[in-house]
């Protein structure tokens, strides 16, 4: 009873610890878009300045990450040479600055729900960069689960009561520079043996992150700020608020993969697309239609369908590699009982 009594309090304990990351990553992810959304949206904070918005949460994330790793040493940086930086981190730096540009421009344009169901697309722009850049094999069963989702942001798309094409454009532009980063993480990163953690991948991407954004800010926001300064005072419990919960975020999601795993963090994802759906219709009054549902219902599905087919791809992958040990230890105990046998043998010829 002792032993079945601890054993299940450790389970309880890694069950509400797990939740509790969940919870964690979801509050934050959605405190960031609604915030984001509140600065940007003309009609609430009125400050439509994505790529200076980005520009101040690169800032804030590197300045903290610089100080965690150099100041504090709280994390060791990582044995990257010049040339791995600049032909392997660089490159990420510059999607990650258009991804984050690009989809911040979005909430000008649209509603948060249906930037959410246009998101549902990320595992189609994955899988379609991942082919292309020959990281990914064609699969006929994949592509027509590609598809679906395809079909169901479609539906979502035609019945967007306030559709902008403008904005479909930026959000969908953001969402192909994310799939490419993550494509070129696993090329350019993970097959070199290079893992960085939030903060080490915030001290070194986030700073060429913010030399790629400062080039269009120069051409595009500068002159514009430059018109409004007479007009604007920087508030520093806004947009330091915001960056916190930026940083924040980039924390939790490596809290939640690391402790959980990445399928967990697909599934939150989700439940947070939903929460957000909802919120964006209830409180900020965004027009959700039945049509937009059907089809982010049917995307929905896809997606769900998708991370299980990763699931059990995971699981058999994990159960090949348990039983190479096991091949082999067989193998060994036959060559030793084969070995023994041969010695009897001689043993009874002499």
């Amino acid at each position: 009873m002792g032993k079945g009594g601890a054993l299940s309090d450790g389970v309880v304990k890694k069950i509400i610890l797990s939740y509790t990351y969940v919870a964690i990553w979801i509050f934050l992810s959605f405190t960031v878009i609604v915030y984001n959304k509140y600065i940007l949206d003309k009609k609430l904070y009125n400050w439509p300045f994505p790529i200076s918005l980005t520009m101040i949460h690169m800032t804030f994330c590197s300045s903290l990450a610089f100080a965690a790793v150099r100041v504090f040493k709280l994390v060791e940086p990582a044995a990257l040479s010049r040339r791995v930086y600049l032909s392997s981190v660089v490159p990420i730096g510059a999607l990650y600055s258009l991804s984050l540009w690009l989809s911040n421009s979005a909430y000008i344009y649209l509603s948060v729900s249906f930037i959410q169901m246009l998101k549902a697309l990320m595992p189609v722009a994955v899988y379609s960069i991942g082919i292309m850049l020959k990281k990914d094999g064609y699969k006929n069963n994949t592509m027509f689960n590609m598809l679906a989702i395809s079909v169901g942001v479609a539906i979502a798309a035609y019945g967007e009561a306030k559709y902008d094409s403008w904005g479909v454009f930026l959000q969908l532009g953001a969402v192909v520079f994310e799939a490419t980063r993550l494509v070129m993480i696993q090329i350019l990163l993970t097959s070199k043996g290079i893992n960085l953690n939030p903060i080490t991948s915030l001290y070194y991407v986030a700073p060429s992150c913010l030399a790629f954004l400062s080039i269009p800010w120069l051409f595009v926001e500068y002159p514009l700020l430059k018109q409004q300064s007479t007009g604007f005072h920087f508030d520093f419990v806004i947009f330091g608020t915001n960056s916190l919960c930026a940083f924040a975020l980039n924390l939790a999601v490596f809290l939640l993969v690391g402790k959980t795993s990445a399928l967990t963090m697909n599934v939150a994802g989700v439940v947070k697309d939903w929460l957000l759906i909802a919120f964006s219709w209830s409180v900020i009054k965004d027009t959700v239609t039945p049509l937009n549902l059907f089809g982010y219902g049917l995307a929905f599905l896809g997606v769900g369908y998708y991370n299980h087919s990763k699931l059990q791809a995971l699981k058999a992958k994990e159960a090949q590699k348990k039983a190479q040990p096991t091949d082999e230890e067989s193998g060994k105990l036959l060559e030793e009982r084969e070995g023994d046998g041969m010695g009897k043998k001689g043993d009874a010829q002499a």
